[in-house]
């Protein structure tokens, strides 16, 4: 395979778990959920790969950091938290060309057992 074939990759966060105010209802924005967020970047990794620098990576701790300030504004919609996510990070980082976040809540309040609803954007 050519280098250029593997010059963008995925970088992934999984399965992070937030406690967030986001929902259409009162009481979901006063109570609050528990969330799990998926993220995927394509982004370059033969550089940080070949140079094994930080300088040269997407850094896990501040895409984190990113996701997390973004969970923690209440929205009402799962969509405006994950479009808000994936803008940011391709504004942050110029070497991502597609990102993709999934959002869950788990047992949502709709009336019946669901162990989640999600949203999923790409980007």
């Amino acid at each position: 395979m050519k280098q250029d074939q593997l010059s963008e990759s995925l970088v992934e966060l999984v399965n992070m778990e937030f406690y967030s105010y986001h929902g259409h209802f009162r009481e979901e924005q006063i109570i609050g959920n528990k969330f799990i967020v998926n993220f995927s970047a394509r982004t370059d990794v033969i550089t940080p790969g070949e140079s094994d620098e930080l300088s040269d990576a997407l850094n896990y701790q501040e895409l984190y950091g990113i996701i997390k300030e973004e969970m923690d504004i209440p929205s009402k919609l799962l969509e405006n938290v994950a479009l808000r996510i994936v803008k940011r990070v391709r504004n942050t980082y110029p070497s991502v060309t597609w990102a993709s976040v999934s959002i869950a809540k788990l047992n949502p309040p709709i009336g019946g057992k669901v162990e989640a609803s999600r949203v999923v954007l790409s980007y």
